[in-house]
């Protein structure tokens, strides 16, 4: 279907080169789009470049800190030279720390806030002109389910994603007439190489007691994949979303919906 081809629009998925952002890129590519990504160092960038090269994509890929705004906007302007103007952002870069808030440094609890929410507006903001200048543009926000939720150990990331999400709204209403679309999406536990140990069957044969818990809160009764984001990717980054503006779509398997199985 024309709507979901992307054929022609350039995307910058940031910390694309690997897990979630990986399958992203590669799916935004797949669906038609010219993918360029950034990480934080030059090995990061070559791992990169080697798995969209498997996947049978040629990306573009940058080292750029997504916290540093000069860096940023300098590989805006360095893609619209090289690649052409960003049609899609997807603000994907991210970080977690898992520290009870009593024993949280101030520090740690503000490095997580500037990955998981200033870079976004960093990002955004760097490509906003551009999108302005074409007349149409797509943003999407990787949040998470503690953009709604708490859980032990998560202030700062919590606090980060759900900041996210009220920018993501906040970007619709500023740039909606300018038929600039920012939307997010909120993953659910995702079966990822870091997750990998959580889901590790245990010697007895049983299940690692948070993959008893996940399934137990997830409808869908498994984790997901990172393929289950590419659709809600590709369709937030396409025409079929011209309409669709300010939204989280969490693609969780359910577990926002579900209150749990009665003891």
């Amino acid at each position: 279907m024309n709507l979901f081809d992307l054929t022609g629009k350039v995307a910058l998925v940031t910390g694309g080169a690997h897990s979630i952002g990986l399958a992203l890129g590669v799916g935004l590519a797949k669906a038609g789009a010219t993918v360029c990504f950034n990480c934080s160092s030059e090995a990061s960038r070559q791992r990169g470049m080697e798995a969209y090269a498997q996947a049978g994509v040629k990306a573009h890929g940058y080292v750029a800190d997504v916290t540093d705004e000069a860096a940023m906007t300098a590989l805006v302007a360095q893609i619209r030279q090289e690649v052409g103007i960003i049609d899609i952002l997807v603000n994907n870069a991210g970080v977690i720390k898992r520290i009870p808030m009593t024993e949280m440094k101030v520090e740690d609890f503000s490095r997580v806030l500037d990955v998981d929410l200033v870079a976004p507006f960093i990002c955004s903001k760097a490509v906003i002109p551009g999108m302005i200048e074409k007349g149409h543009g797509k943003i999407i926000n990787i949040c998470s389910m503690m953009s709604e939720l708490g859980r032990e150990t998560v202030s700062a990331y919590a606090a980060a994603k759900g900041g996210l999400k009220m920018l993501t709204k906040n970007i619709c209403s500023e740039y909606g007439g300018a038929n600039i679309q920012c939307n997010g999406i909120g993953p659910g536990y995702i079966a990822t190489q870091q997750t990998a140990p959580l889901r590790e069957v245990q010697p007895d044969g049983s299940r690692h007691p948070f993959d008893q818990f996940i399934i137990s809160k997830t409808p869908a009764g498994r984790w997901g994949t990172t393929d289950d984001l590419v659709g809600p990717a590709v369709f937030l980054a396409s025409d079929a979303s011209n309409f669709v503006n300010g939204h989280i779509l969490y693609v969780d398997g359910g577990i926002l919906a579900y209150i749990g199985k009665q003891p």
